[in-house]
């Protein structure tokens, strides 16, 4: 079994055994908010209208269904060379300049210096070790912002044929293949087929941060780059879901609930979302 999975059972299972709260900071120093204002960059990605929908969702305590907007939603996850030129633009952002407060010591920990990618990468392969802070910075630099949970799992109920696949047999089965799948970080983005949507790579590189991911992590206004520390929080683990034969949801919210926004991982990373304006 490998190591991320087993990472993923043991949280899983304080995930569905208790619910707590922690009042958590971002910094044990700095009270107050925290603006940025970011260089303007301008990635070549095309975004996919996705029509929404009521859904439902897979946790929760009871059957209730949650509507999602119409959305804009990139096609693909954000790239190593898309966010290196992000932390040329932004040098705040780079390894040597970032504030422990918004990314660990594993950021960006596999590049060879501040503005050098890992040996051997492939910078059309998904970024990681970043942030959920770097990626906030990012999104708002690009015009964007990241997607919310639903909006995220909304899409991921998707397969090639229909909008919300969940209740096919093999759904999370093959899901499950594709995250047990070794080293699949490394893989450049759009080789895989899209799904439904038109939305490429959803399970078969990266793991992705969402904007509340899991309601662990909140602010006063998730869709702005204004971080407020008071209002970081950890919230009541879900006790009950809604679905449970799709093991693979499952992997994803033990491994969300794990997470402090601060934290990096190797093959965790990010894309991002636009409201549509009207």
């Amino acid at each position: 079994m490998s190591k991320i999975l087993k990472i993923i059972l043991f949280c899983g299972g304080f995930f569905f055994l208790f619910t707590a709260c922690e009042k958590i900071s971002a910094s044990n120093t700095h009270k107050g908010s925290l603006h940025f204002e970011e260089a303007a960059i301008t990635p070549d990605v095309k975004m996919v209208l996705i029509k929404g929908a009521k859904y439902q969702p897979f946790y929760g305590e009871d059957s209730s269904l949650v509507e999602v907007q119409d959305f804009l939603f990139d096609e693909r996850p954000v790239t190593n060379a898309e966010f290196l030129d992000f932390v040329k633009k932004n040098p705040k952002w780079k390894r040597s300049n970032v504030k422990a407060a918004f990314a660990d010591e594993t950021y960006l920990k596999d590049w060879q210096d501040d503005e050098t990618l890992p040996k051997g990468a492939n910078p059309d392969a998904a970024v990681t070790f970043v942030s959920w802070f770097a990626a906030k910075a990012y999104a708002k630099s690009a015009g964007k912002r990241l997607p919310t949970l639903d909006e995220w799992e909304f899409v991921a109920m998707a397969d090639e044929e229909t909008f919300n696949a969940r209740n096919k047999p093999t759904y999370s089965s093959h899901l499950i293949n594709l995250y047990n799948e070794k080293n699949r970080e490394q893989h450049p983005v759009k080789i895989s087929k899209p799904n439904y949507w038109g939305v490429y790579n959803m399970f078969d590189l990266v793991w992705e941060w969402t904007d509340d991911f899991n309601s662990i992590m909140t602010t006063s206004d998730s869709r702005t780059a204004e971080f407020d520390d008071k209002g970081l929080f950890c919230a009541a683990g879900a006790t009950s879901t809604t679905d449970v034969l799709n093991y693979a949801s499952y992997m994803r919210y033990a491994f969300r609930s794990s997470l402090k926004a601060n934290y990096t991982v190797g093959n965790l990373g990010f894309r991002c979302a636009k409201d549509i304006t009207k």
